[in-house]
């Protein structure tokens, strides 16, 4: 039997980051293509937003860029029995305006996480297992689960942790303006403009090692072009999201590196499974009909008009892979059995007939515009394959940060995304993305379509509640099977991640899509 103790590494000894010695720069900057919706560490729980807040706060768990779980502002954690976790907190730490990192700052935070106000992507998930959390001095806390499970320690590398006397009764917009934004972490905030730039300047006492930049300015660049054309202008050092017409090119460059690894997150098409009515359907003269997507059938027939193959090859060039499930191949509990749907649009009009709908309907799909590789464009291909079949679909997309409210306050029909198992677990996004809508237990916080499957929902608690990493996986596989065989929601490809830097910057590319200043070197 394989524990999630030699998994995790049990009772990790006492640790800092290992950074080499570099000649100290006067500043860089990066181009990121989605800049964060807040600067707030517990608003959003969206890759784009937990890399920026990241520059400037600490988790207690850390992982590393193959997502291995790290000591972070804990050093070392262990399971004392009964369910208990103890974790040890690193000494010496300061916060950034010199007051002491201790205990209470995590019991404060445990507190604070689950209940930002008007959160498009809630933090409770990470803490529905803590049953209790008590600080029994300053450089400990005991943390008792309401299932004896390992799953906390993953959950806990998923938690900025803020200071209690600077967020204590800070909002949102104190975190924006800088008020509260007082971390432990690589960067100090100096400040935020929203559609602009985050300043950033190096904390010189940082446990893990101070910066090789005196000054890090992360600007927002959503053009594409734009972004690849400031790297090759010299106006940004680092810019991330390669666009794929681009690679090619800038792969050839003797002045740019390339940056690349295999990405975690798996685009899909989210499907309101719940209401009898939805928003964006209707039949084809506008009046109002029953929610076909109700209908299995007719979710089967969207996933087979679905040309995986064509979308990767003519809008990724290739730098993708068809996905069937939300897990990717390398996560613990993915599911060897669950294909991609094949591309069979005659099978899909039949069984759009079969459902009642042989002339078709017509929808809305939605999506982000700045968010994924080619996203607006792959909202594009998906309407086309979609009014194939019969199904008249028109395309609104727009900027993550108007997208993702709307989709978590059900505004959509249809829409297109992805999730990310940073966790490198597959019963992560069965929890957070497929398990029955539940706020108060923290189940199912991105569940937009709020797709419900008791078996789904059982399997997952059973998962995360083993200390057996095989019974996990297999539990997580048979619940996968059950939500994908329902075409729960619609997955389509695995992306790579690819960033590009200029001459003399070295970036150490990451699995979970986050763009880090602290992880921006110099060459010796």
């Amino acid at each position: 039997m394989k524990s999630f103790t030699t998994l995790l590494g049990a009772g990790l000894a006492a640790a800092t980051l290992a950074v080499a010695p570099l000649a100290l720069a006067a500043d860089a900057t990066i181009g990121i293509r989605t800049e964060p919706a807040s600067m707030d560490p517990h608003f959003s729980y969206v890759a784009t937003s937990k890399a920026q807040v990241t520059n400037v706060f600490d988790t207690l768990i850390m992982r590393d860029k193959d997502l291995q779980l790290a000591p972070a502002l804990a050093t070392s954690w262990e399971h004392i029995g009964d369910g208990v976790w103890e974790l040890k907190l690193r000494e010496g730490v300061t916060w950034h305006d010199g007051q002491p990192f201790t205990a209470e700052d995590v019991l404060f935070t445990f507190e604070r996480a689950p209940n930002v106000p008007n959160s498009p992507a809630p933090f409770g998930q990470f803490l529905s297992q803590v049953e209790e959390a008590t600080a029994p001095d300053d450089h400990t806390i005991h943390i008792k689960t309401r299932n004896p499970s390992p799953q906390i320690l993953f959950d806990l590398a998923e938690i900025p942790i803020v200071s209690k006397h600077a967020g204590d009764g800070a909002t949102t917009a104190d975190y924006n303006s800088g008020k509260a934004t007082i971390g432990t972490g690589p960067f100090k905030y100096v400040s935020w403009q929203p559609g602009g730039t985050l300043k950033l300047t190096r904390n010189d006492d940082y446990w893990g090692g101070a910066s090789p930049f005196e000054t890090v300015d992360v600007i927002g660049m959503p053009n594409d072009a734009s972004r690849v054309a400031a790297l090759l202008s010299g106006d940004a050092d680092l810019i991330d999201a390669v666009p794929p017409e681009s690679y090619e090119r800038l792969k050839a460059d003797d002045e740019i590196g390339i940056f690349m690894t295999p990405d975690v997150y798996t685009t899909y098409v989210f499907l309101d499974t719940d209401r009898e009515v939805t928003p964006f359907i209707t039949a084809k003269d506008g009046s109002e009909i029953k929610n076909p997507l109700l209908d299995q059938r007719v979710r089967e027939a969207l996933s087979l008009a679905i040309n995986r193959e064509a979308i990767i090859d003519r809008l990724l060039l290739g730098l993708g892979q068809p996905a069937g499930q939300l897990a990717g191949p390398t996560m613990v509990g993915f599911n060897n059995e669950l294909q991609p749907s094949p591309y069979d649009p005659a099978r899909a009009k039949a069984l759009l007939a079969e459902a009642g709908y042989p002339d078709g309907f017509k929808m809305t799909l939605q999506g982000p515009n700045n968010r994924y590789v080619a996203d607006g464009q792959i909202a594009q291909a998906l309407a086309q394959m979609f009014s194939a079949i019969g199904i008249e679909t028109d395309v609104e997309t727009m900027p993550s940060n108007v997208f993702f409210p709307r989709a978590s306050g059900r505004e959509f029909s249809v829409f297109f995304l992805a999730w990310g198992s940073a966790q490198g677990t597959a019963w992560h996004g069965l929890r957070g993305v497929l398990m029955t809508y539940d706020k108060e237990k923290g189940y199912g916080p991105s569940n937009r379509g709020r797709y419900s499957n008791p078996n789904v929902d059982e399997l997952t608690i059973a998962a995360m509640s083993t200390f057996d990493v095989d019974e996990a996986a297999r539990l997580s596989a048979e619940a996968a099977g059950f939500a994908f065989r329902d075409f729960a929601i619609l997955p389509m490809h695995y992306q790579m991640n690819v960033w590009a830097a200029r001459n003399g910057f070295v970036y150490e590319p990451r699995q979970d899509q986050m763009t880090l200043a602290h992880g921006l070197t110099v060459k010796d």
